[in-house]
């Protein structure tokens, strides 16, 4: 059936007015959203090509590096994760992949993709690992990677990483680390810890929406996949020379071609999402305006005020609370209480989202977010209130008021 436009209609788009309050997405900060409506130009454009260095220059400070290799991946966070890994793995290689979560067996599968061969340790689903167990790991495997999570908001915990870099330089093994979820609300040191690879997304402490994925890559980095260089017929000339490796997997993810099209010769490989870049610029200005340490401090108030009005909701938080990110708890679900049916009314209700979780945690907790614009007073208080309103309605046991007035008694504390 074809439609003429005299009978044709569609309703404009009109979403919910939703708080979310869950582990990502979040609500973007306004600004980040009025970047993304601004009109395209060409991909090759001098104010284009200007902008693409600008985002190269900010998100090294975002990442905290020197690394001239860094960029954006266009696709979501897991088009970085891939991008990564694909692009340093040749099939047989050895990698290390410590899961302590959902986001651990991801790199897993996309390593296991790539023709890796992976190895794991992992840890019941709430801790995190020593160093010492991830040294005696890396002894044993001998792994051309260690690629890591930082923060995996399946079990709110954050995995210290500071000591890895130099065990991973001590056994000439390159380090990599997913830090979509914990990047901006937490500290991260890519020089200092001796990052190889890391890559983001900016859909939580970052402000914005998925869809563009900021890597920083070492020269070591760099190093091992120009060995995989590869120039497409059609645009290869002779002045073009060809890696020995072997040809990455993925023409998209090809991140030396990625580098060529980045660097000063534009080599062309796709057309870069102008909005996400826009978008991209928006998150890192309004990160670096507001000052890093500035951020992490907000998102820690506003993560340990959500957490104290938990408690005082007589609820219980999950996992290690020395390792819990700033920007997300997990909360057991009460006995009594049907957790999808309550977080249904939550949305449906109160206009407010919280998150469920994956795996051996599903149904067992609720994560709950203090991330980006929404790590704020306001957003932790609502929710408090309603999360007890739907609580008490469920016949859970709690003193009216405890949740809120926790929150408030520890943004007093702070003042």
């Amino acid at each position: 059936m074809t439609y003429s436009p005299a009978t044709f209609s569609a309703p404009r788009l009109s979403p919910p007015p939703r708080l979310l309050m869950g582990p990502g997405p979040i609500n973007c900060y306004p600004r980040v959203l009025a970047a993304m409506s601004n009109q395209l130009i060409g991909q090759y454009d001098p104010v284009m090509t200007g902008y693409m260095n600008e985002v190269m220059a900010l998100y090294r400070q975002v990442f905290n590096t020197q690394n001239k290799q860094t960029l954006l991946i266009d696709g979501t966070s897991r088009a970085g994760i891939e991008a990564v890994l694909i692009s340093c793995i040749e099939p047989g290689d050895k990698v290390l992949v410590p899961v302590f979560g959902r986001f651990g067996h991801l790199l897993k599968e996309i390593a296991e993709r790539a023709g890796a061969d992976v190895h794991t340790i992992e840890v019941e689903w709430g801790e995190v690992f020593t160093p010492e167990q991830i040294e005696e790991a890396i002894k044993r495997v001998r792994p051309k990677v260690l690629a890591v999570v930082q923060g995996d908001t399946s079990t709110t915990m954050l995995q210290p990483l500071e000591h890895l870099g130099e065990i991973c330089r001590r056994y000439d093994v390159l380090f990599y680390s997913d830090a979509t979820a914990s990047i901006g609300g937490n500290a991260f040191e890519t020089d200092v810890w001796q990052l190889d690879a890391v890559s983001v997304g900016l859909q939580k402490c970052l402000g914005g929406p998925s869809g563009s994925a900021p890597i920083t890559l070492s020269d070591r980095y760099v190093e091992v996949v120009r060995k995989r260089h590869h120039v497409e017929a059609g645009i290869r000339t002779d002045q073009h020379t060809e890696g020995k490796g072997s040809r990455i997997g993925s023409n998209y993810f090809d991140i030396p071609m990625i580098l060529d099209y980045w660097g000063e010769e534009r080599l062309n490989h796709h057309t870069e999402a102008t909005s996400m870049l826009y978008c991209a610029r928006e998150c890192a200005i309004n990160l670096l305006e507001e000052g890093q340490e500035n951020v992490i401090a907000r998102h820690k108030l506003h993560g340990d005020a959500m957490l104290a009005g938990i408690q005082g909701l007589n609820l219980q938080p999950f996992g290690d609370l020395k390792h819990k990110m700033h920007n997300v708890v997990g909360v057991y679900i009460p006995e009594g209480v049907h957790g999808d049916a309550l977080r249904g009314q939550m949305l449906n209700d109160f206009n407010i989202e919280i998150g469920t979780s994956f795996g051996p945690l599903h149904g067992k907790i609720w994560r709950i977010g203090t991330m980006g614009y929404n790590a704020r007073k306001d957003a932790v208080l609502h929710t408090l209130q309603s999360l007890e309103t739907l609580l008490r309605r469920a016949g859970h046991k709690l003193s009216p008021g405890e949740g809120v007035d926790a929150a408030l008694a520890h943004y007093a504390s702070q003042a």
